[in-house]
This record gives structure tokens, C-alpha cells and sequence, in this order.
């Protein structure tokens, strides 16, 4: 059975094919219902990342008809994706990763905690998103880089960036101008080459969600 993944920034195309389903841009408002009017419905949809400045956010009414109307399962994690699955999950459609759990939670709320900028050909992110960040903080904290009075200031000054002004070199910088007396150094390494990725680690989650019951539907 047909299956589409909308993804851009938060995971490479070729990781999504790996997975035996068809990797799409990141979603646009229209996007599903082209999908739901095609000769060649999916059966299954992802949904991980999406647009935010350059068009039409998707619409919760799009998915809820594909799901209602048409029986397709979607799933949704790292960004758009788990921002609606958090909002529909009581109609059916299926979040996964700690990113959605921060949606559903109520722990974060807001759009720009999962915007991104990318190039418009490669798709390629050209800066941080907020959740990657506040998730590599505290991993920083549990690995002992820094104490969490370190990281909670780090987070601070993360958020009050415009969200494609945000990289861990332009965080460390920020908080180094504003003196915060301490070798940030270590902090800096950490983010940079060890940091955990949870947006590319959520979808890859929900591709392996959504194989496992693509395989076990038959």
C-alpha cells in the first residue's frame, strides 16, 4: 500500500526512502487533499515537517478528512507533524517522540519552538530549532557538562532569539557577551558534535512506527 512521508529540514529524504515509502517536501495546505484526490490514494501518510512562512500551514480539517473520510492512517512527529498529532490525537491520528509528548503535555506551545529555516533546494536546515535545543540542554545537564542553572539560561536566551537566528554558536556567544563568568567551552563542543538531534530522531521513530504496521497490515 502507498505510503507518503512530508518531510524537509528535521530528516533527509534518502532516510525517509529507506523505509519503502515515498518521501515528499514538507507539507502544504492542499497537499493531503491532492493526495486524497489522486489515482493512487496512500494509505498511510507521515507527517513531519511543514511550512510555516513560505505558504499555507496544513490545516487540522485536511487530516481529520483524510482520516475520516478516506480511513488513512497518519502519523505525526519532530515538527509540524507533532504539533497536530498533539492537537488530534483524540480523533485518531497517531504522535510519536518526545517532541510530541512536549506538545501534548502542554511543556511547549508555541510554532516557533519547531521552525526552522532551510534551503529552498536541498532542503537543508540553515538553523536550530528551539526543541533541539532545549533537548540537547538537558542532555547536557544529565552528562554533566553544565548544571542546570547554565542550561535554564542557555534555553532563556535561545527563546528570545528570532527563531532563524538560532544556532548553539550564536547561543554560546550570547550568553559569553552577556557574562556569565564560565568556560562555556565545553558546553559549546558538546552541542556541536554530541548533542542528541530529537526531531531527526523522532521521525525516524515514526518511520519505524509506521513500517511495523504497514508490515503487519499485510
Amino acid at each position: 500500500m502507498r505510503a507518503v512521508v512530508f518531510a524537509g529540514p528535521s530528516i533527509a529524504a534518502d532516510k525517509v526512502a529507506s523505509f519503502g515509502v515515498e518521501a515528499a517536501r514538507p507539507v502544504v495546505r492542499g497537499d493531503i487533499g491532492r493526495l486524497m484526490a489522486s489515482d493512487r490514494r496512500p494509505g498511510y501518510i507521515g507527517i513531519v515537517d511543514g511550512v510555516f512562512l513560505q505558504g499555507m500551514m496544513i490545516s487540522p480539517k485536511e487530516i481529520l478528512a483524510a482520516m475520516d473520510e478516506h480511513g488513512v492512517r497518519v502519523f505525526g512527529a519532530s515538527s509540524v507533524g507533532a504539533r497536530r498529532a498533539a492537537e488530534l490525537a483524540c480523533y485518531g491520528m497517531t504522535g510519536i517522540g518526545q517532541v510530541y509528548e512536549m506538545y501534548r503535555s502542554g511543556e511547549i506551545c508555541d510554532d516557533d519552538e519547531v521552525a526552522m529555516t532551510f534551503d529552498a533546494e536541498s532542503l537543508s536546515p540553515l538553523c536550530e530549532p528551539m526543541v533541539n535545543i532545549r533537548v540537547a540542554l538537558a542532555a547536557a545537564v544529565t552528562r554533566g557538562v553544565v548544571g542546570e542553572g547554565t542550561a535554564a539560561t542557555a534555553a532563556r536566551i535561545a527563546k528570545e532569539l528570532y527563531f532563524p537566528d538560532r544556532s548553539y554558536a550564536r547561543v554560546v556567544a550570547e550568553m559569553s557577551r552577556r557574562g556569565t563568568g564560565e568556560d562555556l567551552s565545553g558546553l559549546l563542543a558538546f552541542l556541536t558534535s554530541d548533542a542528541p538531534n530529537a526531531k531527526e530522531g523522532d521521525a525516524l521513530d515514526m518511520l519505524r512506527a509506521m513500517r511495523a504496521e504497514m508490515d503487519a497490515s499485510g
